[in-house]
C-alpha cells in the first residue's frame, strides 16, 4: 500500500533526525579518539625541557656520555651535563650545596652520604654492578697473573683511595686474600688510577672491568677470582631541589631501560 503524504513526510523527518544524530555522535567519537593520541604526541616532543645536571661516578663516563647524547636527540630542547669524579667527592659536593639533579654513585655507601643528609628525592635504585680487574701495561710485560703478583716490591702499583668505591672494593679483595699491598699512590678516582698505567707511570692498577674495556689497547686486563667477592652495586637517585624534575626522571628512566642497559652492559657493566 502506498503511504499517505503526511506519513511520508513524518518518516523523512525521523530519518533525517536519526542521520543528524548519527553524524553528531560520529563527530564526538572522532574528536574523542583523536584528542588523546594527539596529546601524547605533542607532549612527547614538547613536555621535557631544560638542563639536567648529573653527578656520576668516574667509571660511568663513557656510558653516561653516550646515554646523554641519546637523551638529547630523543628530547629536543633538553640538555644533559655531567660532573664525573670519585663518588665520595661528588657526594660531599651535593651535601655541600652543589646544584645537581641526579646522582649516580659507584656504591651504596657513598649514596648513603646523600640520603642521610636528606638530599635524595625518593629511594635510590641499583641500575648496574661493576667488578674489579687488574690493568697492566700493554702486553703485560711483568707477567701479572694474580692479585698476589701485585705484592711484588719491584712493581709500581696504583690503587684508588680507600674512601673511593673502587679503592674500598680493592681493599676488600686484598683483605679476603690476606694480602698486603703498598701502592706507589692512592688516586681520588678510578680514571686517575688507570691514567697512571696508560702514561706508564705505574706498572699496574686495580680498576674496574669497564675502565679496562674503555681504555682499549692502552692497557691489558687481568682478571682475578677475588674480584667476585667485591662487586659494587651502582645506585641512582633524583635529588631534591631539581628545577627540571620530569626531565631528570626521564633520564633516570633511560638509564634503567632496556636501551640504557644495553649501553651499560656493552661497556662491561653487570646487570643489577
Amino acid at each position: 500500500m502506498t503511504p499517505t503524504p503526511r506519513r511520508s513526510q513524518r518518516a523523512l523527518r525521523t530519518a533525517g533526525l536519526g542521520a543528524a544524530a548519527l553524524l553528531a555522535l560520529s563527530a564526538c567519537s572522532s574528536s574523542g579518539s583523536d584528542s588523546p593520541s594527539a596529546k601524547p604526541d605533542s607532549s612527547a616532543s614538547g613536555r621535557l625541557s631544560g638542563t639536567v645536571t648529573v653527578f656520576a661516578a668516574a667509571s660511568l663516563q663513557e656510558s653516561f656520555t653516550t646515554l646523554g647524547k641519546q637523551f638529547e636527540q630523543a628530547h629536543p630542547g633538553t640538555k644533559v651535563t655531567f660532573s664525573f669524579g670519585g663518588s665520595d667527592s661528588l657526594a660531599a659536593s651535593i651535601t655541600g650545596g652543589a646544584p645537581a639533579d641526579v646522582f649516580a654513585s659507584a656504591s651504596p655507601k657513598t649514596m648513603k652520604i646523600v640520603t642521610d643528609a636528606g638530599g635524595a628525592s625518593g629511594t635510590p635504585v641499583t641500575f648496574a654492578r661493576n667488578q674489579l680487574e687488574i690493568a697492566t701495561l700493554p702486553g703485560n710485560p711483568d707477567k701479572v697473573g694474580s692479585l698476589k703478583d701485585l705484592t711484588n716490591k719491584d712493581l709500581k702499583v696504583v690503587l684508588c683511595d680507600k674512601e673511593v668505591p673502587c679503592g674500598a672494593a680493592a681493599q676488600k679483595a686484598l683483605d679476603a686474600s690476606k694480602l698486603k699491598l703498598t701502592p706507589v699512590s692512592y688516586e681520588q678516582d678510578v680514571k686517575s688510577a688507570l691514567t697512571k698505567v696508560e702514561l706508564k707511570e705505574a706498572d699496574a692498577a686495580v680498576v674496574y672491568k669497564t675502565d679496562v674495556h674503555a681504555a682499549g689497547d692502552k692497557v691489558e686486563g687481568v682478571e682475578f677470582p677475588e674480584s667476585a667477592d667485591a662487586v659494587n652495586d651502582y645506585p641512582i637517585t633524583l635529588l631534591k631541589g631539581t628545577q627540571h624534575a620530569e626531565t631528570a626522571k626521564a633520564f633516570i628512566a633511560l638509564v634503567r631501560s632496556a636501551e640504557g642497559q644495553k649501553v651499560l652492559t656493552g661497556a662491561g657493566f653487570l646487570k643489577p
